[in-house]
């Protein structure tokens, strides 16, 4: 897969749509070797392919770093982990997993309730599910606890008023990423995971037709 080829859109949509439950990468392997990109494109190709490989590991480092910062606001970190949980909720698999638990957990309590919490049937077109079909958490669209969350944690931001030191230390966070991304070599692990996801990709469309 030639990344230099991908555009930042593509990126973002594929780290929409792909599983981050799988476990970050080795400390050996994620400072195991860095060299400078020789050029615009291969910088531009390895930023983009470190950035998908090693996507857990970057968002653990973003994490850590903002703890660091709200050790002095504590009620900051309620409104990152809101912030946080809005954004989630904006990657399929997230989303998707994240109904389920929270309906097989209210199931052992109300099976009433948690049959009103089942997501609408997919609409079917020319015989075949629609594929811009629409996300649903807890048989609710998704756009609405994006809204519930991200306006809930507006409103903590506002009043712990450390709003400005989450963005020194977010920015802090990307600049760390963004500067092992261009730094570090991709190895032969790297590769063959993009050819295994870019497989997956290819047979997911090939079974929908």
């Amino acid at each position: 897969m030639d990344w230099g080829n991908v555009t930042a859109e593509d990126l973002i949509d594929a780290l929409r749509e792909v599983d981050w439950s799988s476990p970050p990468r080795p400390l050996s392997e994620f400072f195991s070797r860095f060299t400078v990109p020789r050029s615009y494109p291969r910088w531009n190709s390895r930023l983009k392919c470190n950035l998908y490989y090693y996507r857990t590991n970057y968002f653990i480092l973003i994490v850590s770093v903002l703890i660091l910062g709200f050790l002095r606001r504590p009620l900051a970190i309620v409104a990152a982990f809101l912030t946080a949980l809005s954004i989630a909720f904006l990657n399929d698999s997230f989303a998707g997993s994240f109904s389920e638990k929270v309906t097989r957990t209210v199931r052992q309590f109300s099976p009433h309730l948690a049959a009103k919490m089942r997501p609408p049937h997919t609409p079917v077109i020319r015989g075949r599910p629609s594929a811009k079909r629409t996300i649903y958490i807890c048989g609710r669209p998704r756009l609405v606890f994006v809204l519930i969350f991200s306006s809930a944690s507006f409103i903590l931001w506002f009043v712990s008023a450390g709003l400005l030191t989450v963005l020194w230390a977010l920015a802090i966070g990307l600049l760390a990423t963004i500067l092992h991304a261009s730094f570090r070599t991709p190895n032969l692990k790297a590769r063959l995971n993009t050819f295994r996801e870019e497989f997956r990709a290819v047979w997911r469309n090939y079974s929908e037709l």
